[in-house]
């Protein structure tokens, strides 16, 4: 008892340390910036300017604003602009091309974060572009053709900013309380992951899984240390994944080069809680939830194949 105990305590305390050092400040300042962004109207002219260019890759206007607050925010804050979609008639053509790009994407709760321990941004900016629209793509012209989920009954596409007058340092505040509210809800998730992880360690589990899953990974290029980060989020999500990654991290047990060469296949939303959080934006992207769910995983396989060649 003691020894579980111990674990749970060492647990807490790197979870902590973790959030108060490292999410905290990062997602504080980037919700502030995105807020001040949106309220200034930036965003929704960024979107309407990019709208002509990704109507090709089979994306509304709105599924721009979609992937800016993916990259720039988290995983769940598109979901508020799906359940928008849902409303409004968007095709469902459409809808799931957005979903697919979005799973397949960079989540920027867990990138932004990891920079300060070695994540190569630029290069995940650029491979996220590329299998979010190699995903969009495949997912509109080949896996949602259905007659029913083409037709179009939005009466507006435009996107549009906040209306609502506010200073710059009103907005600027609302965007940190928003940044600590995230953080916050991400504690829990991060000291049962570290638990876990821990867990693993004490009862020689981690060996096991290891050993089973190594000569796997290893087909494709990727050492043993990957294998927990791997499991993990597959199972619990980005969160989780990233409290157990800088764990390895930090304790010298993973290095940034093994970081960047799997962070293709593991800096997206494609997980069981992340599917679960967007599809829950309305019954219409429920519907289509399968087909985006393939093409984001064509989309993962493209940008994890990238990160193996790039790094």
């Amino acid at each position: 008892m003691e020894q579980i105990i111990g674990v749970i305590l060492e647990s807490g305390r790197s979870a902590v340390d973790m959030t108060l050092y490292i999410l905290l400040p990062i997602m504080v300042v980037m919700l502030a910036l995105m807020k001040l962004l949106d309220a200034k109207g930036v965003l929704a002219w960024v979107a309407n300017q990019l709208e002509p260019l990704l109507k090709i890759f089979g994306l509304p206007g709105l599924g721009v604003f979609a992937i800016i607050k993916l990259l720039f925010v988290s995983f769940a804050a598109p979901v508020a602009t799906f359940s928008l979609m849902d409303r409004n008639g968007t095709a469902q053509r459409q809808i799931a091309a957005t979903l697919a790009m979005v799973l397949t994407m960079s989540q920027a709760n867990v990138v932004f974060p990891m920079v300060a321990v070695g994540l190569d941004l630029p290069v995940i900016m650029l491979t996220s572009l590329v299998g979010g629209l190699f995903a969009a793509s495949l997912t509109y012209y080949l896996l949602a053709r259905q007659p029913a989920w083409q037709v179009d009954h939005s009466l507006n596409h435009e996107v549009k900013s906040a209306s609502e007058p506010r200073t710059a340092m009103q907005v600027l505040s609302d965007g940190g309380q928003e940044g600590v509210k995230i953080v916050i809800g991400m504690l829990p998730m991060l000291i049962l992951a570290i638990c876990f992880v821990n867990t693993l360690r004490a009862t020689e589990a981690i060996d096991l899984i290891s050993a089973v899953l190594a000569p796997l990974l290893a087909l494709i290029g990727l050492p043993e240390s990957t294998v927990l980060p791997l499991v993990t989020k597959f199972i619990a999500g980005g969160t989780a994944f990233m409290g157990v990654t800088l764990e390895l991290l930090n304790s010298g047990a993973m290095s940034a080069q093994e970081l960047n060469r799997m962070a293709g296949f593991a800096t997206n939303p494609l997980d069981l809680v992340g599917v679960a959080v967007l599809v829950a934006a309305g019954p219409r992207v429920a519907a289509i939830a399968r087909v985006a769910v393939i093409g984001a995983c064509a989309g993962m396989v493209l940008r994890g194949v990238l990160h193996l060649i790039i790094f």
